[in-house]
């Protein structure tokens, strides 16, 4: 198993060695650079907590992408995660919200971090709602389909996937959260939660659209006797659930720092352990040896989306967040083991369901 996290056992050897020199540039004491360093580890700690369901579905959408798609997503997609939503989304929100150009945002973080954070706060209504509304999305129509034969929390479940016939009742329901929890916010930010909520939503529906729409075209060539397959509309999927998933982390690490080079070390720590645990899910086979896995991570994937509406309103610790995603995809893990053990073989299990 080790071979899977050496590329980020070796990142991680590289950014603590960044932030020793970064802690003694800044302080020039052991206990302020080991104070630095103490920050870095728990925030990539937080990171993985709050992304292992992103992982398990990180693993679900690549295992149905070809091997050339999967490569790009796991570098190409690396850079965009570290890069571009640990250090760029940062920036470009306090860009943005201050009116600034990209050097001055940059200038802004390094010398005053204390402004710095309150900008990137101060977004926090926006970003709340266009996260939340997206990682909703995605866990609800995990569980609003009608295909959807294998159910672990069946008395749920099987109802969600009833009501799939109903066309857009997952969108009908989150759209009435997004109004609810609006109500709860003053007017300006009400305003600004519905419409990035909304987009949220549109959001999810253009990926799936486009991915829909490139599925089409590789049937049509596949049935004019083309051999092709792409995995554009998966990549761009993968990404911006990365995104929101990152939108979360990145806000919550001002909790424990202002400091962007310390939050960018620390999540990016974070962010290329994902990467590892997804590349051993795929390669591994873990998901089909572990069948209630994938709904574990849904659910968390619901939890946290509806952590991140109500976040809008409610501060709720990043702890409290990254426990219940680590409950139940703990207990759909174990549920899944135990449901191994009692169906060692699958044409046992499948003519028992059978009867």
């Amino acid at each position: 198993m080790l071979r899977y996290y050496k590329g980020s056992i070796l990142f991680t050897l590289v950014c603590l060695a960044i932030a020793v020199w970064y802690g003694w540039m800044q302080t020039g004491t052991i206990a302020g650079t080991l104070g630095l360093l103490w920050i870095v580890v728990v925030l990539s700690i937080l990171e993985v907590s709050l992304s292992f369901d992103n992982a398990v579905v990180n693993a679900s959408v690549l295992d149905e992408m070809d091997e050339i798609w999967q490569r790009r997503f796991l570098t190409w997609g690396m850079l965009i995660a570290v890069f571009g939503m640990r250090i760029v989304f940062p920036l470009a929100i306090v860009a943005i919200a201050a009116g600034l150009g990209p050097m001055e945002a940059v200038n802004l973080s390094l010398n005053d971090p204390k402004r710095y954070e309150e900008i990137v706060s101060s977004a926090h209504v926006g970003i709340a709602g266009f996260g939340g509304a997206f990682l909703a999305m995605v866990g609800l129509s995990f569980f609003f389909d009608g295909e959807k034969d294998v159910h672990w929390i069946a008395w749920i479940e099987e109802k969600l996937s009833v009501f799939s016939n109903v066309k857009a009742a997952e969108i009908a329901i989150l759209l009435v959260v997004i109004y609810l929890i609006s109500g709860l916010l003053a007017p300006a930010d009400a305003l600004t939660f519905m419409v990035s909520g909304t987009l949220g939503i549109v959001t999810f529906i253009a990926v799936e659209a486009l991915g829909t729409l490139l599925e089409m075209r590789e049937q049509a060539l596949a049935a004019q006797g083309a051999v092709v397959r792409s995995g554009l509309g998966g990549f761009l999927y993968l990404n911006i659930l990365d995104a929101s998933f990152s939108f979360d982390g990145v806000i919550g690490a001002f909790a424990l720092s202002n400091n962007m080079v310390i939050i960018a070390l620390g999540l990016s720590i974070g962010a290329m352990f994902v990467r590892s645990m997804t590349i051993m899910l795929v390669q591994k086979g873990t998901l089909a040896e572990y069948r209630y896995l994938e709904h574990g991570a849904f659910w968390a994937i619901i939890a946290l989306g509806g952590i991140m509406l109500i976040s809008a309103k409610f501060h709720i610790p990043e702890t409290v967040t990254g426990l219940i995603g680590a409950v139940l995809i703990g207990l759909s893990l174990w549920w899944s083991v135990r449901h191994k053990r009692k169906f060692p073989d699958g044409e046992i299990e499948t003519a028992v369901r059978a009867d």
